[in-house]
């Protein structure tokens, strides 16, 4: 099968440490390159074994789940422990515009498909164990958060579970984070930028959906506000508030309830 890119790099196993891969694609949807940081866990895998899509906030880039986080090291103990089934974990760029591309389409990119489509082609060329049939998952934190519940939200079909944390929810709350202006990321149809509208428009077919809060996070009562929407439409999903601010110990901690969500939809 012909590669969806002009040029991929892949990182050499002699040099890999701590079950990180790197890759980094040529795509038509940013007009340049993007990089995945790539947990491949140290255990056998099996045809079909799921990926997670773990997207980060504003100021980050692909390398910041890892070594703020520590993700993949959770995930690695919690597969030994088996708390978890083995699973990828693909941690991209956002694309690297500005303080944050919100993971939208603007300024004659596409940083959405690069989610959505181009981070699942490059892990399924380069890793054979993810395959068609294996099911896909999405979360995020912060603007990633916000990538993960409006990019599931509009592709429904293409994923099997979606997690939030501490996320933005709808546009305007980027004005909190970046210093470009909200006129870059309009969206010509609203609804693309609200996670509730493309929740209530694709309502019959959204994966089972989670999202978290921390009580003194600056994002909290947006939460809320998505829980009550969510809720008087009538869908489905687990909200959860925890002690804790909009820091990295506090996605560090949590992200584990994300893995242990997805797991349960394998």
């Amino acid at each position: 099968m012909a590669s969806k890119f002009k040029t991929t790099e892949i990182s050499d196993p002699r040099f890999e440490s701590d079950n990180l891969r790197f890759i980094t694609v040529k795509t038509k949807n940013l007009k340049g390159r993007g990089d995945i940081c790539l947990y491949v866990p140290n255990a056998a895998l099996s045809k079909d074994t799921p990926l997670v899509i773990l997207m980060h906030g504003v100021y980050g880039s692909a390398w910041i789940w890892s070594q703020k986080a520590g993700v993949h090291r959770t995930a690695q103990k919690m597969i030994e422990h088996g708390d978890i089934k083995p699973m990828l974990i693909a941690m991209p760029s956002d694309g690297l515009w500005g303080d944050g591309s919100a993971y939208l389409p603007h300024n004659a990119l596409d940083f959405e498909k690069w989610i959505a489509e181009d981070v699942i082609a490059a892990v399924k060329e380069n890793i054979e164990e993810v395959t068609d049939n294996s099911k896909i998952f999405i979360s995020g934190l912060s603007m990633g958060g916000y990538g993960a519940l409006r990019v599931g939200a509009k592709y429904p079909k293409t994923f099997s579970g979606i997690s939030g944390h501490s996320s933005i929810t709808d546009l305007p709350q980027m004005a909190i984070f970046v210093e470009e202006g909200l006129e870059n990321y309009k969206q010509d149809n609203p609804t693309n930028e609200s996670v509730f509208s493309l929740m209530q428009q694709n309502k019959t077919d959204l994966p089972p959906v989670r999202f978290d809060c921390g009580e003194d996070d600056e994002l909290i009562e947006y939460n809320r506000k998505l829980h009550t929407e969510l809720n008087q439409e009538g869908i489905s999903h687990i909200y959860q508030e925890f002690s804790g601010k909009h820091e990295w110990i506090y996605w560090e901690t949590h992200v584990v309830d994300t893995l242990k969500f997805f797991n349960g939809l394998i």
